[in-house]
């Protein structure tokens, strides 16, 4: 991941300031760093987590991320419809509505 993920300290640094420093640094500035797994299997890994949750709230940074990591549309429809089976037809439900607004103009 190259670009600095910033989000907690915009969102929870006066809140909860050492939460929002784990999100940032270690989260996002060192767990997704580390070249063991690519980008694109992280956030396969990542999205397929937060289906499984339930957590459609994270669901749109991670669905966008896992588009700029190079999940395609057609990969995305394949990962949801197979959780489908483990997780529960409304959280992939759910899950489609959200990636269907994430990947409308891309055509594979």
């Amino acid at each position: 991941m190259n670009e600095k993920i910033t989000a907690g300290r915009e969102q929870l640094g006066i809140f909860a300031p050492d939460f929002a420093r784990y999100n940032d640094e270690i989260l996002f500035g060192e767990v997704w760093a580390d070249e063991t797994l690519s980008a694109k299997i992280r956030s396969i890994i990542t999205v397929s987590a937060l289906i499984t949750k339930g957590a459609t709230e994270q669901l749109p940074f991670h669905l966008e991320k896992a588009k700029q990591n190079g999940v395609t549309k057609t990969e995305i429809s394949a990962l949801i419809t197979q959780l489908a089976f483990y997780v529960g037809w409304p959280n992939a439900w759910s899950a489609f509505s959200i990636a269907q607004k994430i990947y409308e103009e891309v055509e594979n």
